[in-house]
C-alpha cells in the first residue's frame, strides 16, 4: 500500500506500464495531432511532462518541447528513452504552480493532460498553475488541459464510491468528498510479472465551469471544449473534456 511519494522510483515504473496498458492508439494519435495544431511553428511547454509518454512522440513530430516536471524520477525514466535526452527534450524540475521555464512569455502552447490538473489538491493551487501558464504564454498562444468531468451522477444518495475500471489487471475505484471536492484514486492492479500492488493518491476534482473561472481570472479567453481529442462534442454526458484557453493582450 502506497499513499505517499506518489511520484518516487516504483511509482514511475508502474505509471509507464499503466499507461501503456490502458493507451488506445488512434486516440493517441488524435491527442498528437491536435496538440501538434496548436503548436503551430512555435514551441510549447508541458507542465507535469512526466516519463515522456507524450512529449517524446510530439519532438519527434519536429515540435520543439519543453517541461516542468516535480518528480526527478520521472525525468529519469524519460532520459533514458531514446529522444527524451536533455539536449531533446529540456525539463526544469519544480512545481508546476511556481516553476518558471526558460523562454517564458514566448510559447505557443501550454497543456497539461491525463487528469493532472487534479493531482494539486486545493483550488488555490489550481488557480495557480492556470496563472503559471499564461505567464508562459505567447499573445495568442493557447492554453489546454484534458481532465474528467466528476463523476457525481454516478454515485447513489449516500454512497461515495465510483468504479471507473474493472478488468483482469487492474481495478479501480474512485472515492469522492462531495464536501472538499476531494477525491482518492483507489487501483487494485496484477504486474506483468504477476505482483498485485495496491494503491490509492489524493486529487481534488474540478468542474469545466470552475476551470472557465480560473481561465478568466489568470487573463485568458475561452477557446474551444472538446468531449475527446477528435474533437468530439462535449456532451451532458462525456466523461472527460479538453479544453483550450487562449493569451490576449500581453499580461
Amino acid at each position: 500500500m502506497r499513499d505517499e511519494s506518489w511520484f518516487d522510483d516504483a511509482t514511475a515504473a508502474a505509471y509507464d506500464e499503466e499507461t501503456a496498458d490502458q493507451a488506445d492508439p488512434a486516440s493517441f494519435e488524435a491527442q498528437l495531432d491536435r496538440l501538434a495544431e496548436l503548436a503551430g511553428d512555435g514551441p510549447v511547454l508541458e507542465l507535469a511532462i512526466g516519463s515522456g509518454r507524450v512529449a517524446i512522440p510530439l519532438a519527434a513530430r519536429g515540435v520543439q518541447v519543453s517541461g516542468i516536471e516535480q518528480s526527478p524520477a520521472m525525468v529519469a525514466r524519460m532520459r533514458a528513452r531514446p529522444g527524451g535526452g536533455e539536449a531533446d527534450i529540456p525539463v526544469v524540475i519544480g512545481d508546476m504552480t511556481t516553476a518558471v521555464a526558460p523562454g517564458a512569455g514566448r510559447f505557443t502552447l501550454v497543456y497539461l493532460v491525463f487528469n493532472t490538473i487534479m493531482n494539486l489538491t486545493t483550488q488555490a493551487q489550481q488557480a495557480a498553475c492556470f496563472r503559471n501558464a499564461a505567464a508562459h504564454l505567447a499573445p495568442g498562444g493557447a492554453f489546454l488541459v484534458e481532465t474528467m468531468v466528476p463523476a457525481l451522477r454516478l454515485l447513489p444518495p449516500g454512497e461515495r464510491y465510483v468504479v471507473f475500471d474493472l478488468g483482469d489487471d487492474h481495478l479501480g475505484i474512485d472515492e469522492y468528498d462531495t464536501v472538499t471536492q476531494g477525491l482518492v484514486s483507489h487501483h487494485v492492479a496484477t504486474r506483468h510479472d504477476g505482483r498485485v500492488e495496491r494503491s490509492s493518491s489524493p486529487f481534488r476534482y474540478v468542474w469545466p465551469a470552475e476551470l472557465d473561472l480560473m481561465a478568466e481570472l489568470a487573463g485568458l479567453a475561452p477557446g474551444d471544449r472538446w468531449g475527446g481529442w477528435r474533437r468530439e462534442p462535449f456532451t451532458a454526458d462525456s466523461r472527460s473534456h479538453v479544453s483550450t484557453w487562449r493569451r490576449g493582450a500581453p499580461l
